[in-house]
């Protein structure tokens, strides 16, 4: 027999447990009264499977993800024919629902499915449980489509969002419907840089939407209005100490469903890469450093921004072996602020050797300092693309941008003579 946790509302709860206890594979091991009880039966590893109703109060993403890390697989169930309940908690990310009224052998089936759909590292089946071959993958409304390129840098304000934002705004320009989204849960400063207000719902919005199983694709391209053609921006947190509102749980719904409203979505991350946990003893609590950690795990691409200077190259040394140690792919280094008044004549030779000897780092994008352009640009709330074509920084972010396009466009006579005379040239 496999044990059961049940929270599910009083309405068809009697109809529901009848059924469960005429199965021989199942057995009702706590009926739930709410949330927290059902949390804590989770926690004390009575059950592997839960059947949860839509009607629960404060069910949200961080409560499944609770029940996952406690190792309990989740099954939803809807009121007969209630269609709003199923789409929440599909939208919630349940991918086995069944309905109320629903026979023993269809309690089974949907039992043995969602243990066949959990994490392979979850600790969900029983050793003695084999279930029988896998189901195709389920239809959901979070497949990824489009990519993720995650934009981290170390502390000391290396340029995180000047490549953000300009590399954004390249893509955009190139054809390549992009999404912007600030993840910054330090400083994040997206919306003054293009002169968006800081109080508009933002990523705040989208995460509480996503808690709450309420958010798709439309609501959050209305969340991210169009500030460009082709370029959508969702602002960040509008004040620093609002950092408990954006959840790993919810971020990751954010950015599965970002996938299909752009073909490349950019985040702008925080510095710190410490894991929260380890400095607390309570696991359960919201972790500042969370959203940071949970881009940079679902990205597809990691550009590793650093200043082009002695203190911020030390910096990002040390966080690119920092960044090795987390599970996201291999950084594109993107040093910022190249100019020979921080390192030297012929600083792009002299970084680029200072890399590959303390860092392993073979070809990084090197992007020329322009304070002037880079300033008009931010006095204007323009991007550096709108404000300064012709900019060498913004020629350097433009080939970068190409280079993570799905399909890139060749670059312009123009900007191919004024890249040659920037690397070749003295500067």
């Amino acid at each position: 027999m496999r044990a059961v946790l049940t929270a599910v509302s009083d309405r068809y709860e009697a109809g529901l447990v009848t059924a469960l206890e005429r199965s021989r594979e199942l057995a009702v091991a706590r009926r739930c009264a709410d949330l927290a009880d059902l949390l804590a039966a989770a926690s004390a590893g009575l059950a592997r499977v839960a059947l949860v109703s839509g009607e629960l109060r404060e069910l949200d993403r961080s409560a499944l993800d609770h029940l996952a890390r406690a190792g309990v697989a989740v099954v939803g169930v809807h009121g007969p024919a209630d269609e709003v309940s199923e789409t929440r908690l599909r939208q919630l990310g349940l991918d086995v629902v069944v309905a109320a009224d629903a026979d023993t052998q269809a309690l089974e089936e949907a039992c043995v499915a969602v243990l066949q759909t959990a994490p392979a590292d979850t600790p969900v089946a029983d050793a003695d449980w084999v279930p029988g071959p896998a189901e195709t993958e389920p239809d959901g409304v979070g497949r990824a489509e489009g990519s993720v390129v995650a934009v981290w840098g170390p502390t000391g304000a290396p340029g995180r969002t000047t490549v953000a934002v300009t590399v954004a705004a390249e893509l955009a320009a190139s054809g390549t419907p992009t999404l912007l989204v600030d993840a910054d849960t330090y400083g994040g400063c997206v919306a003054q840089t293009l002169s968006l207000l800081d109080e508009a719902p933002g990523l705040a919005a989208a995460a509480r939407a996503a808690e709450h199983g309420t958010l798709d694709v439309a609501a959050l391209a209305r969340l991210a209005p169009e500030v460009t053609p082709g370029l959508r921006v969702l602002t960040g947190l509008p004040t620093a100490e609002r950092w408990p509102e954006i959840g790993a749980a919810s971020l990751e719904r954010v950015l599965t469903l970002a996938r299909q409203v752009a073909a490349v979505t950019v985040v702008d991350c925080g510095f710190s890469l410490e894991d929260d946990e380890e400095l607390s003893y309570d696991t359960l609590a919201p972790r500042r450093n969370a959203t940071t950690l949970t881009a940079l795990s679902l990205a597809d691409t990691v550009l590793a921004v650093g200043a082009g200077e002695p203190i911020g190259l030390q910096r990002l040394v040390r966080g690119l072996r920092d960044l090795g140690a987390l599970p996201c792919p291999d950084p594109v280094v993107v040093v910022n602020r190249v100019r020979a008044e921080a390192v030297g004549w012929h600083p792009e030779r002299r970084i680029r050797d200072a890399l590959q000897r303390f860092a392993g780092v073979r070809s990084p994008h090197l992007v020329q300092d322009d304070r002037s352009a880079l300033d008009a640009a931010l006095l204007s709330g323009r991007t550096l693309t709108e404000e300064a074509p012709g900019s060498p920084a913004r020629l350097a972010l433009a080939e970068l941008a190409r280079s993570l396009a799905p399909a890139g466009e060749p670059a312009s006579r123009r900007e191919r003579r004024a890249r040659r005379r920037w690397v070749a040239g003295p500067v």
